[in-house]
C-alpha cells in the first residue's frame, strides 16, 4: 500500500469497531459488510468525483478508476486473509468463559 500514515491502521480500526458494534442478532456479519462495502464504494465514488471539474471527466476516467480500486482492494484483502490463514487459530479462538 502506497502513502501510508501514522494514523492509518487506527483509521480502519475505528471503521472495524463501528461495524462490530452494528453487528446484533437481526443484523448480522454479512449484512454489516455489505453496508460497510456500499459506503466504502459510495465514500470513493465521491473521493474520485472531487478530482475532476466535469462529470464527462469523471465519466472517461472512470475505467482507469474502477481498476485502480479494484487492485487496491484485491491487494489488501490478500493480504488480510493470508495473515488470517497464518493465525487462525489465534484469531479465531474462542476465550474461555
Amino acid at each position: 500500500m502506497q502513502n501510508i500514515d501514522d494514523e492509518f491502521y487506527e483509521r480502519a480500526d475505528q471503521h472495524i469497531q463501528l461495524s462490530n458494534q452494528q453487528i446484533t442478532e437481526e443484523i448480522g456479519r454479512g449484512k454489516v459488510s455489505a453496508s460497510m462495502l456500499y459506503a466504502t464504494s459510495r465514500f470513493n465514488a465521491w473521493v474520485s468525483a472531487t478530482g475532476w471539474n466535469t462529470g464527462e471527466e469523471l465519466a472517461n476516467a472512470k475505467e482507469e478508476t474502477i481498476e485502480y480500486f479494484l487492485t487496491e482492494y484485491r491487494k489488501m484483502l490478500e493480504e488480510n486473509l493470508d495473515e488470517y490463514i497464518e493465525n487462525f487459530e489465534e484469531y479465531m479462538s474462542i476465550p474461555p468463559k
